[in-house]
């Protein structure tokens, strides 16, 4: 397979990003406590969503492969970090300390196959490797609906 390339431009002003990904629009913005016009989400939730996504998409390559029901999956994940590191505190990262993805997964298969399907997801999924690269702990908690 050909290597793949992901690109994006994005226009900045004040707190708002817009980002640009073919023909689609992301809009990152803070609130208005952090100076932000709240147009959009933050960069961290947006990263937080982006994990969902990316491990939805790999889930549904996965399920074919697995020949896995799989009938949807609900996240909800939560991000922990030290403010302290993003407003230049030396010594605190800056960046998240523990991510915990809670996926409730729509299904009829087992609880032996969910295990299998979730660590295989996670094992292949760019973003949560990604994070998990950085030393950020993830930990995935994955349950039947």
């Amino acid at each position: 397979m050909a290597k793949m390339n992901e690109k994006i431009t994005a226009v900045s002003k004040g707190m708002k990003t817009e980002g640009v990904s073919g023909e689609h629009k992301v809009v990152i913005d803070e609130p208005a406590k952090m100076g932000g016009t709240d147009e959009g989400a933050n960069p961290l939730a947006t990263l937080l969503v982006s994990l969902a996504g990316c491990e939805n998409a790999i889930a549904n390559f996965v399920a074919k492969e697995m020949e896995f029901d799989l009938q949807g999956i609900d996240f909800e994940i939560d991000g922990e970090l030290d403010p302290r590191g993003m407003m230049g505190e030396e010594g605190v990262r800056p960046y998240f300390q523990k991510i915990t993805v809670n996926a409730t997964v729509h299904t009829s298969e087992s609880e032996e196959r969910l295990a299998q399907f979730q660590e295989t997801i996670d094992s292949r999924c760019p973003v949560y490797t990604t994070l998990k690269a950085a030393d950020v702990e993830m930990i995935p908690n994955w349950v039947k609906a």
